[in-house]
């Protein structure tokens, strides 16, 4: 199963336990906070010291979320998103290096206008967001000179921050202040795009 396939069952999953739920929500305006976990995706796209062929990883993610939702239809979110670590352990001889065992680590803090769906379902919210993250990764490489040779190696390591076009999509359900949310939201970056697909928690005051 792919995560593509993954995220549309936890998604349409959630939403079917909120509308089997017995509880009604109360009105959604308000300030909130939350926490999450779940699978984050790591792409390397490649390049001089940083794996030249690239590769993808899947590890933990975890994020931490502040939203204001003014009125129904529409709100805004402020997240901590930390997409975890990827590894790669193959070999590249490149310029009269082996590189190898490189590993390469993404978080981003990102800011989103997120928009509602008009639902005649008090307890279910489906919500489309987009905005701005500003992302920092840095990526560790092992090389040699002679890998056969037994002398020491060194490593090399890169750290990039850029500001990306960050997007996302999810289903939550609510009962009174506490609302369940399974979400799927990516990072358009140039050295490749990381994602997430969490699980989180909310409480609105």
């Amino acid at each position: 199963m792919n995560r593509i396939s993954a995220a549309a069952i936890a998604v349409f999953g959630l939403g079917a336990a909120g509308v089997s739920g017995v509880a009604l929500a109360d009105n959604p305006v308000g300030f909130y906070l939350g926490a999450g976990v779940g699978e984050g995706g790591i792409r390397n796209d490649g390049y001089y010291y940083n794996n030249y062929y690239g590769y993808h990883d899947y590890q933990t993610a975890w994020k931490l979320i502040a939203g204001l939702r003014p009125i129904a239809p529409v709100g805004a979110e402020l997240e901590y998103i930390d997409f975890g670590r990827a590894y790669n352990n193959s070999n590249y001889y490149y310029g009269g290096n082996y590189f190898n065992n490189s590993s390469t680590d993404d978080k981003a803090t990102a800011l989103f206008a997120v928009g509602y769906l008009p639902l005649p379902i008090p307890f279910l919210d489906i919500y489309g967001k987009a905005g701005v993250a500003r992302l920092e990764s840095s990526t560790t490489t092992y090389y040699n000179s002679c890998q056969y040779c037994g002398y020491p190696g060194a490593s090399y390591r890169n750290d990039s921050w850029t500001t990306n076009f960050a997007y996302g999509a999810g289903v939550q359900t609510r009962w009174g202040g506490l609302a369940l949310r399974g979400e799927y939201e990516r990072i358009s970056a140039s050295n490749g795009d990381p994602d997430a697909l969490t699980v989180s928690v909310t409480w609105t005051f």
